[in-house]
């Protein structure tokens, strides 16, 4: 990447904003006020930090009109998605707010001839390296726990959402958090190792590809640092002998092209039980071909285009070569004519492992039909994945779906008759090549804490 970069609007190919790298010297300055900012936020009480977060969220509800617009220019996001995207901000920033200090508080634990507490100390400077298909909420995500949890933080944010980044940086300055306790750094893949190397740089925290994973954790493990990593999925949706076709085909659809396909938690493969599978198919292959791509500040847009014309191509390719090795496209499939950088909803099938769409994950609006014999051969494909982040299961059996989901399902998170993006009470987080470490639910904000140990001999 040179010294400049130039933001491109996705719907049509023209630039929007230009930035300035920062220097290598610059990087390491800010990473030095970022811990001098530690030494004293450190001392502020739960209290304090809570009514802070609680001003962000009602910062980003005042300025949610404006953030849509924001979203849907740099990554394409539909102009009637990006209201979720600021609530779904807003409502971390209060469950936050209004649990972290129990989250957070001292245990009392037994000792012979005395007694112990464990303490929940913040670490120092947490670096956060993100993606650019949530720009809010994926910064907010961990951002906001290590600021409860009395960390400060860095972001080195995807370029092509920039402008989001630093309008954030904007808001919780607003609300009242001191300066470098939260900062934004416009640098590089290059200059992001360096500053993992930092002596002051206390964690890093990535969600990415599995590629990007690797090269972060290798280089936190050379550190000895801790690091936290959400890295996408293929993930598995199974329509099981008792299920609800109907329901099962709607939530599918949705779950598969919400926010343009470009969800590392959406369904990908769906995998039909033959006894509904060619149901199922003809209802989906329907209802996609009904959704309306194009223009994404037009409200009445299901899909609007791929965040980047390099994340459309190896889209296309992966699609490409599954057909190529057998697979059969039902719609779609095929590159559109014109500016922009956008994908029609496409369905495959005749999958098999050694396929792209079988076994990597397709950031994009397509849909992956697997067919199976039974119940048990679902389950089986289902963990037959390198990821393993989250999943689907629908079946009229609710106890039988959740005990499926409990003991057998191989993911971090699992849907039941339905489809949740990530919950501010819940764990997110997934096994396998999708990563390591939990977010929300409390969890993120004791991963970059030391859990002390004191002990009282009486």
């Amino acid at each position: 990447m040179a010294d400049v970069y130039q933001t491109i609007n996705p719907a049509n190919g023209e630039p929007i904003e230009t930035y300035h790298l920062i220097s290598d010297e610059k990087a390491r300055t800010l990473v030095l006020q970022a811990h001098n900012a530690f030494l004293e936020w450190r001392k502020t009480s739960f209290s304090e930090r809570g009514d802070i977060l609680r001003n962000i969220a009602r910062i980003l509800r005042e300025r949610k009109e404006a953030l849509c617009d924001l979203m849907t220019q740099e990554m394409g996001k539909p102009i009637k998605q990006g209201g979720d995207e600021v609530e779904l901000c807003a409502a971390i920033c209060e469950y936050t707010a209004d649990n972290g200090a129990e989250e957070l508080a001292d245990e009392e634990r037994p000792l012979k001839g005395g007694h112990a507490l464990i303490t929940y100390q913040p670490m120092g400077v947490i670096l956060g390296i993100q993606p650019w298909n949530f720009p809010l909420y994926q910064v907010v995500r961990y951002s906001i726990a290590n600021i409860m949890a009395g960390n400060t933080v860095l972001l080195k944010h995807a370029p092509n959402v920039w402008g989001s980044a630093l309008e954030l940086a904007k808001i919780y300055r607003e609300a009242g958090l001191p300066e470098n306790v939260f900062t934004v750094l416009l640098i590089n893949a290059e200059q992001t190792a360096p500053l993992i190397e930092h002596e002051y740089v206390r964690g890093v925290t990535l969600t990415g590809s599995p590629g990007a994973g690797r090269k972060v954790a290798s280089k936190a493990g050379e550190c000895l640092k801790k690091s936290v990593l959400e890295l996408g999925s293929n993930d598995a949706y199974l329509i099981l002998e008792d299920a609800d076709i109907e329901k099962a085909v709607k939530t599918c659809v949705q779950a598969r092209v919400i926010n343009n396909g470009e969800t590392c938690v959406s369904a990908k493969r769906f995998v039909v039980v033959d006894k509904h599978y060619d149901a199922f198919r003809d209802a989906m292959v329907e209802q996609m071909e009904k959704l309306k791509y194009g223009d994404p500040t037009d409200p009445e847009i299901d899909i609007g285009p791929i965040a980047r014309d390099d994340l459309r191509e190896t889209l296309h390719k992966l699609v490409s070569e599954s057909i190529d090795k057998g697979a059969t496209c039902l719609t779609g499939g095929e590159l559109p004519v014109g500016p922009g950088y956008f994908y029609p909803p496409t369905v495959l099938e005749n999958l098999k492992p050694g396929m792209p769409a079988y076994d990597e994950e397709l950031f994009g609006p397509v849909a992956s039909l697997i067919r199976v014999k039974d119940d048990d051969e679902a389950m089986e494909v289902a963990n037959d994945s390198r990821y393993g982040l989250g999943g689907g299961i629908f079946s009229k059996d609710q106890d039988r779906a959740v005990e499926l989901a409990r003991n057998l399902f191989d993911t971090g998170m699992v849907n039941i008759n339905g489809y949740r993006l990530a919950q501010p009470h819940l764990p997110f987080g997934g096994v396998k090549d999708s990563g390591y470490g939990r977010e929300h639910g409390g969890f993120g904000m004791k991963e970059f804490t030391n859990a002390k140990t004191v002990m009282v001999i009486d």
